[in-house]
């Protein structure tokens, strides 16, 4: 049975080399279905998985209020896109001074820069290091742990204390072999000591979370004195019960702080972890299903396109069939001799197309997204079941009408 079974891929392979053209664009009409197939749920996993890390720190019991909600909103009918004004200092000032509440916490940040050269005493880093100014409730808030020291408390923050919190990723670029806590560092020529380092977060979307430091906020205002800086608020809910409430208190305070009237507008937007995982997983689901109707349109093209080479190949081959029919070929040993030849073409397109899919799920994760890749493979397994239906589709047809080939009518074939 096996020397059977290999006698019939050293046939279909011989064919197959024989119309190598025709087999050729046959692949590459199957290989481009797969490839976006796997590049599309590929790339949609690798940036879910990051997307996710990157709020499963936050939970459900934190919001932020920043500038706009999960992204710009058009207005549509050739309306000019909504631009809500920056978040200033003194609102998110006063917002931290009246928003008194015993079951939540109040965290204030801004991102200074994200090119900066910070120094030690014999070494430097390039100038890619994210610089954010924070609060003592930063830290909690955003879901971010502390491998080595102590966080920032209220004392720091009120007296502008010269400390600050590192990276992952500093310590080697700037304390290689040593401990970090209790070292100097040098931002902009202003002297800190790193009292804690965070631990490893990864990238984001380009900015590498390890490579970054947190100051206190009034030290980072006073050494980057942009006038047009956009802050971010996060309120922390120790009663998960009580978060719609405080989200309500929160947005009435905040249009006090912005001067709307009843009828406007919010000109900021509110974020809660779980409603914009929500929304990403509605999007990831639609490219999902866009894979899906992808994938049923390859099985139908591609089957197509296989089952007429196929069928080209019995007739050009008929006189052979009766031949081997002549010398005793059963009419199963035909049809697995097709269907085998058909099976190898669908699988040398899956081969392709996962090959060609990973790059570019590689490219778009590395060089677009700027995540870490994945290797997709739950993609790769439902690739190669689309790629084994197109086979069993475009195959037993073929195989069947190759082992009812009347032998003596195959033999006076011409």
């Amino acid at each position: 049975m096996f020397k059977l079974f290999r006698q019939n891929i050293s046939i279909a392979q011989q064919s197959i080399k024989g119309q190598l053209l025709r087999t050729v664009l046959t692949v590459l009409i199957i290989a481009i279905g797969i490839t976006a197939l796997v590049g599309i749920l590929s790339s949609v996993n690798a940036l879910k998985t990051t997307i996710t890390n990157g709020f499963e720190g936050i939970g459900a019991n934190t919001f932020n209020i920043q500038q706009y909600e999960l992204g710009f909103r058009s207005r549509g009918g050739g309306k000019r896109t909504k631009v809500n004004p920056i978040i200033s200092y003194s609102q998110v000032k006063e917002f931290e001074e009246r928003y008194v509440d015993p079951l939540t916490q109040v965290g204030v940040s801004f991102q200074a820069t994200s090119q900066a050269e910070i120094k030690s005493e014999d070494r430097k880093t390039k100038p890619k290091v994210i610089v954010a100014g924070v609060n003592e409730h930063y830290v909690e808030n955003a879901g971010i742990e502390l491998g080595q020291g102590r966080p920032f408390t209220s004392i720091d923050i009120q007296k502008n204390a010269r400390v600050c919190l590192i990276g992952s990723d500093m310590e080697d670029a700037l304390f290689q072999g040593l401990n970090p806590i209790g070292q100097q560092l040098s931002i902009r020529g202003n002297k800190f000591t790193v009292i804690g380092m965070l631990k490893e977060k990864g990238a984001t979307f380009g900015n590498n979370q390890d490579l970054r430091v947190l100051i206190p906020i009034g030290m980072a205002r006073s050494i980057y004195t942009s006038p047009n800086i956009n802050y971010n608020v996060s309120v922390k809910v120790f009663d998960a019960n009580y978060m719609d409430k405080a989200q309500d208190k929160a947005t009435i305070l905040m249009r006090s702080i912005r001067n709307l009237t009843p009828v406007q507008e919010n000109n900021f937007g509110i974020v809660r972890s779980d409603s914009f995982l929500a929304s990403f997983n509605e999007i990831s689901g639609a490219l999902g299903f866009a894979a899906f109707f992808i994938s049923i349109i390859t099985i139908f093209g591609s089957s197509i396109a296989l089952m007429n080479i196929m069928l080209v190949s019995v007739t050009e081959r008929t006189r052979e069939i009766g031949v081997r029919k002549a010398l005793g070929a059963r009419r199963s040993t035909i049809s697995w001799q097709f269907f085998i030849e058909t099976f190898l073409i669908s699988q040398y397109g899956s081969i392709t197309g996962i090959l060609l899919g990973m790059l570019i799920g590689y490219s778009m994760s590395t060089f677009a997204f700027e995540i870490p890749f994945e290797i997709p493979v739950y993609p790769i397994i439902y690739a190669t079941i689309v790629s084994i239906l197109i086979a069993i589709l475009s195959g037993l047809f073929p195989a069947i009408k190759a082992a009812r080939l009347d032998p003596i009518e195959s033999l006076r074939y011409e």
